[in-house]
Formats: C-alpha cells, structure tokens, sequence
C-alpha cells in the first residue's frame, strides 16, 4: 500500500487516522492477464489504483476493438461515468498481463470522502487530472500520427515497452503495418 499513500501524499500530506483509513478501505487485488476488470454493459463498482501491471481502456465498433488508452503502474483506472453515476458502461478495462491493483468500492469511497484530508486530496488530484485531460486531448487530437507516437515516446515511455503493437496502433488510430513505418523513421 506503500505506492497509493506515497501517490496521495503528492496531493495532500495525510495525518496517521486518514493513512489507516485508507489502509483499511482499498483492499490489494490481482487480475490475471486478459482479466477483465469492467465489462460493457456491467457497473464499474469500484475505481483502482495500479500497483504494478498493465491495463488496457477499449470500446467495440462495429465488432473491432477500439483501444482508448493504456494504463500502467502508479495510474488510476475506472470507467468515470460509469463509476459515479453507478449505471452500466459502455467501455472494458482488461488487464494486459498479470496486474495488481489496489481497489476501492464505491461504498467505501463515500466513507473515506468523510475524511477531510482524503476529501482534499480527492479535490486536488481530480482538479489536476481533469486539466491534464484536457490538454492532453486537445494536443494529442491535432497531432499526426507520427508525432503522437513520439509524444508516447517522451512521455510514457513505460506504456509503448509494456503494450502490444496491435494496441498502440489502434490507440492512435492507424494499422499495425503504419505503425512499424513510423517506428522505423523514428528509431
């Protein structure tokens, strides 16, 4: 549990009441690899924290499988919409191999929201995610292909060595046989 209070002190330095709290409401889970963590169509009933592994955010278009984003340790992974509004979702989180998580319920996310400093760090983190979000989609949405490769590259390198080729491809919305051009200009 070490890496998820180590996280959340980044955001906000916790008091010794509210690290036991945490200790005890997010429980460590392993999902074998191609586990599914959210199904489509199921409730996403918890939101995890990776400890160690890979995760991979995909939808089903016309029966192809549309990877969204990849997630690997130190990241948290949910269906958002899913999660908070508790009805069905319409994406999957599969793991992409042998993943741990530490994982919270959405029954004792509201006990813990009545830490204060959990409440803080919740605030924070989620004002500094949803602005990274969005500047992350609007730079990766106008760059070409090869730049959002090489924007992988600097930025999450852990993701392009963990992922398959065929998931990278599809992340950036080109075929796997573009995708080793690409590479092979950049290496």
């Amino acid at each position: 549990m070490i890496e998820l209070i180590r996280f959340i002190n980044q955001f906000e330095k916790l008091d010794p009441e509210t690290e036991e709290a945490i200790k005890n409401y997010f429980e460590e889970v392993t999902f074998r690899k191609n586990e599914f963590i959210v199904e489509e169509g199921r409730i996403c009933t918890k939101i995890n924290f990776i400890k160690s592994g890979l995760v991979r955010r995909f939808y089903l278009q016309d029966g192809e499988e549309i990877t969204k984003w990849l997630y690997h340790d130190n990241h948290w992974i949910a269906i958002l919409s899913s999660y908070f509004n508790q009805k069905p979702s319409f994406e999957f989180l599969q793991a992409c191999e042998n993943t741990t998580v530490y994982s919270l319920s959405f029954e004792n996310e509201q006990k813990l929201l009545e830490y204060p400093l959990f409440f803080k760090f919740y605030a924070h983190f989620f004002r500094y995610s949803l602005a990274a979000f969005d500047e992350f989609h609007f730079v990766f949405g106008s760059m070409s292909a090869q730049k959002k490769y090489k924007y992988l590259l600097d930025k999450f390198p852990l993701l392009i060595r963990k992922a398959k080729q065929k998931h990278i491809a599809s992340l950036l919305n080109v075929s796997q046989e573009t995708l080793s051009r690409i590479r092979a200009t950049i290496n």
